[in-house]
């Protein structure tokens, strides 16, 4: 699936329009430049699962619980040294749960990041963003 954007508030409604297709233990794979729009495509699914609390981007914490439908994840490790910082926090107790998962730069995660997830890759185009999907379950 291919959407275009050409603003942050046409990302989160492409977003929230996509949250009806969220199953349980889902995890996204979100990659895409700075300023592509990762973290405003997070907020949009998450706002169709009801979360309705302000979401700042994890970058510091690496990861942010919500609660709404589903319990959400939003982790982001564009910080990431070493993708074993990752067992430090737990993260395979995260994602091995029934949570949905949304995480920012998968590439630093190395081998501990799914490859049966749903990709979603954002794409800074001259006026617009190209935002796809692989719905990979």
């Amino acid at each position: 699936m291919i959407f275009y954007s050409k603003s942050e508030e046409e990302t989160f409604t492409i977003a929230k329009s996509l949250s009806s297709k969220v199953r349980e233990k889902d995890v996204f794979l979100i990659s895409g430049p700075l300023g592509a729009g990762k973290s405003v495509f997070v907020r949009g699914m998450a706002s169709g699962l009801g979360i309705d609390e302000a979401m700042p981007s994890p970058t510091f914490t690496i990861v942010n619980e919500y609660k709404g439908k589903f319990n959400v994840l939003h982790f982001d490790f564009y910080r990431l040294n070493d993708p074993f910082e990752l067992y430090e926090i737990g993260f395979e107790d995260y994602v091995y749960s029934n949570n949905v998962s949304f995480i920012e730069w998968p590439e630093k995660g190395g081998d501990m990041v799914f490859e049966n997830s749903i990709k979603v890759e954002i794409k800074i185009l001259e006026n617009e963003r190209e935002i796809s999907i692989e719905w990979n379950r």
